[in-house]
């Protein structure tokens, strides 16, 4: 039951605050359109071929980030509108823990902007719209359940991942991550693909759907488990000169050629804001939960079902 509130309430806070509407999603796409998602480039797709469908296999997506700008232009959707979706994918690869699951269900939306909305600005105020459902989404949770206490600050800070280098270069990303959040509560990390003046990465970002200086991850501190837990990912698309430089740094100008990049650099696109929030996620931190697997049916290796079982955490 706290589940379902859960996700009803905070589905219609994010289309209220956003101004967007909710559109069906496909569970699979073509392969070698370049629409599916592939995230940091080396997880494996899960792919099926299909006996009346004679266009190759088809691909289980990885996430929607640029079917759904794809989906904006088709329907004729306007500057300052956009859409949602709930959005189901299977990730192979994923190396399973208290957080993490072979299975994803997220809130993936996206609006349309303008070529001159291309700013941090921009950014930071739909950052800041999305939090705010989701602290509203925390305080009707606490109505409900009153032992559930909010812990999430009234706003959310903002840093960029090379000012977590120069405050913590000796730590790893994830223990700047860490340090930041248990510091403010809720942070807002920007500017993740690209290499820091290290030399190395913060995180990988595909080269081709978020602009790597233009995007971010709400990431929060979460007392139950001591460490910071990311809810969503998001960014301003790109554009046709970021899409270009992106795919050159990542050694993937070969996508070049497929139908989304050639939609792109010929402005058959419009320019969009979207990203990803993970519906479980939310869910095991607003009720408070030690592992994922209690707000989420999925399949677990025997290790970690020994694990819960030890430490009486009940997997759905």
């Amino acid at each position: 039951m706290a589940i379902h509130q859960i996700k009803a309430n905070f589905e219609r806070k994010l289309a209220e605050e956003l101004q967007i509407i909710r559109v069906s999603a496909p569970l699979f796409v073509k392969e070698r359109t370049g629409v599916n998602d592939n995230l940091n480039g080396v997880e494996r797709v899960v792919s099926f071929d299909a006996s009346d469908v004679k266009c190759g296999n088809l691909e289980i997506v990885q996430s929607l980030a640029k079917w759904k700008r794809i989906a904006l232009a088709k329907y004729g959707f306007k500057t300052g509108t956009g859409l949602y979706t709930d959005m189901k994918a299977i990730r192979r690869d994923e190396v399973l823990d208290n957080l993490h699951s072979m299975f994803v269900d997220q809130w993936d939306w996206e609006k349309v902007i303008t070529k001159q909305q291309r700013t941090i600005a921009t950014l930071k105020i739909e950052v800041e719209k999305i939090y705010k459902a989701l602290t509203s989404t925390e305080q009707s949770v606490h109505e409900l359940y009153p032992f559930l206490q909010p812990i999430l600050p009234k706003s959310i800070s903002f840093v960029t991942t090379q000012e977590l280098e120069t405050l913590y270069p000796s730590l790893t990303p994830k223990e700047r991550e860490d340090e930041i959040c248990k510091k403010y509560g809720a942070v807002f990390i920007m500017q993740i693909g690209d290499r820091l003046r290290s030399g190395e990465a913060h995180d990988g970002r595909s080269p081709d759907y978020d602009d790597w200086t233009l995007n971010g991850d709400i990431v929060v501190w979460y007392p139950t488990l001591g460490r910071a837990l990311e809810l969503s990912s998001m960014g301003i698309r790109v554009d046709e000169k970021a899409l270009l430089r992106q795919l050159k740094a990542s050694d993937c100008e070969d996508r070049v050629k497929l139908e989304y990049h050639q939609a792109v650099l010929n402005g058959e696109l419009p320019y969009t804001i979207g990203g990803g929030i993970g519906q479980s996620r939310v869910c095991m931190f607003l009720l408070q939960k030690a592992h994922i697997g209690e707000v989420q049916v999925s399949v677990w290796n025997d290790e970690i079902i020994e694990e819960c079982k030890n430490a009486n955490i009940s997997l759905l």
